[in-house]
């Protein structure tokens, strides 16, 4: 008898894949197709849904023809937060782009917010939604008469493998709205009431994992369970096995984003970080707080597809070991801001220290290590607000993470070890194991501790002085940095 597999739906920022893990948590079959993502205006960042829609059927159909479909017998969807969809509840169409999380068109709505002492952030849901009602005509009308549907990435593709059948989301990506009740585990009415956005237009929040909707044939060529839905990050989370109180991990994207486990009860921040819901397995929430460097694979394509100074994202880490340090040129990648601790989303990047010995290893090296200045930060505030050290060990995961030197350049600045998975789409694996628990193949999280398993170790080789000169020369920069706000004439 064939062992059953288990689909992974991960849909990321710039692309979407499908993976199928076998018990072992081996890959037997994977597929992957990049998004486009538009900026029509400056600080605006914008997806098609229906695209985003045909490239996930894609990557299931090049999936299920890699195994035998019958032996697939769940599936789980992991996805970008905060990305904002609005669309008609009987045809299915969006009445608008999608507003991709990084979009910032509506930073000066954030701000008024604010200033009124309510909680928003330019990275949720809320203005985004909001601002769709505002400027799509007749939408404020369609929403109140239950005509419309609102939801993040993970219900629209839940809605589109049911045919349309199924209007849901799990409490890791509803923490991410800013529409969320903490204390109830519900919508919260007054932000709905804040945001202009009908209660009707929500989907309904269920345990991130569970036998909650079935795929249709028709729709996604697959009859199996969607058995758990889960926040990109959360994800990777699990499929780390970062499970207890005080585990940190990071995830390379995009962005960079760092989580901490901070247990049973929310932590809120004082130093830009979040609080979120971790998941739940059905027996309670666990929760997390959660840390941005808004630009970090992003960093690298720009030195790609910007500035044509590598070929590939897999040249740089040999090409920065080419020269023998930096220098002098730093770099601080704030291409689209600067999120924890700082949250000044008008910031921008800057390079520095340019000199005419300066030569396109050293620009590839001082991005690289930004980047890893950056995540160093994140993992101190973090520690701070959860009143805990610096973590003994950071698991490390996505593309980017397959590159020694900022690895290495991370545990440098971390004094503490850093693993890398050695399934570098934990993101992946986490939304397998998350719909294996959704279906009762594993009961308990010990049941799946097996499926970690690290990849390599990059232990850290500064002393302590070198560690302080490393981040005073970085802060300096980075002070110029947090002074730069965009204009545009």
């Amino acid at each position: 008898m064939t062992d059953p597999l288990l689909l992974a739906l991960d849909a990321g920022t710039t692309g979407i894949r499908a993976i199928a893990f076998d018990m072992r948590g081996a890959t037997r079959a994977a597929a992957y197709e990049e998004i486009s993502v538009v900026c029509p205006r400056p600080g605006w960042v914008e997806t098609d849904p229906r695209a985003l829609w045909q490239a996930a059927r894609r990557v299931i159909d090049l999936v299920a023809r890699q195994v035998r479909s019958d032996t697939i017998a769940a599936i789980g969807i992991a996805s970008q937060r905060g990305t904002t969809i609005v669309w008609d509840r009987a045809t299915g169409e969006p009445v608008a782009p999608a507003i991709v999380w990084q979009d910032v068109r509506t930073s000066a709505r954030v701000e008024e917010l604010q200033a009124a002492g309510k909680f928003a952030s330019v990275m949720a849901s809320s203005t985004k939604v909001e601002w769709i009602l505002r400027n799509v005509r007749g939408a404020v009308g369609r929403a109140e008469r239950g005509e419309l549907c609102f939801g993040t990435v993970d219900s629209w593709l839940a809605w589109n493998l049911t045919g349309g059948g199924d209007h849901l989301t799990d409490p890791s990506n509803a923490s991410c709205t800013g529409l969320y009740d903490f204390a109830s585990g519900g919508w919260d009415a007054a932000a709905l009431e804040t945001f202009g956005v009908p209660g009707a237009m929500m989907p309904m929040i269920v345990p991130t994992c569970g036998m909650h909707a079935r795929s249709s044939v028709t729709a996604s060529g697959l009859a199996v369970p969607v058995a758990a839905i889960a926040g990109d990050q959360q994800a990777s989370m699990f499929g780390q096995l970062r499970t207890e109180r005080g585990d940190f991990k990071v995830t390379f994207g995009t962005s960079a984003m760092v989580d901490v486990h901070t247990g049973e009860m929310p932590v809120l921040s004082q130093r830009g970080a979040y609080p979120l819901v971790l998941w739940d397995l059905g027996a309670g929430r666990a929760f997390c707080l959660e840390g941005s460097a808004v630009t970090a694979g992003a960093a690298i394509q720009w030195l790609r597809d910007g500035l044509g100074v590598i070929g590939a994202a897999a040249e740089t880490s040999d090409l920065a070991r080419q020269v023998p340090d930096n220098g002098g040129v730093w770099v601080v990648p704030a291409f689209q801001g600067l999120g924890t601790p700082y949250l000044k989303s008008g910031a921008r990047a800057l390079i520095g220290g340019l000199s005419r010995a300066s030569n396109r290893a050293h620009l590839v090296r001082a991005t690289l290590e930004g980047i890893a200045f950056r995540c160093g930060e994140i993992v101190e505030s973090l520690a701070q607000d959860l009143g805990s050290p610096a973590p003994a060990v950071l698991r490390a995961d996505g593309g980017a993470a397959e590159n020694d030197f900022l690895l290495q350049h991370l545990a440098n600045v971390l004094g503490a070890p850093v693993e890398r998975a050695a399934t570098i789409q934990a993101t992946a694996l986490g939304a397998a194991l998350l719909a294996g628990v959704g279906t009762g193949i594993w009961r308990e999280v010990a049941e799946i501790r097996q499926f970690w398993r690290p990849g390599a170790t990059f232990d850290p080789r500064w002393d302590q002085s070198r560690r302080e000169e490393a981040m005073q020369h970085w802060r300096a920069g980075l002070e110029a940095c947090r002074g730069l706000t965009p204009h545009h004439g």
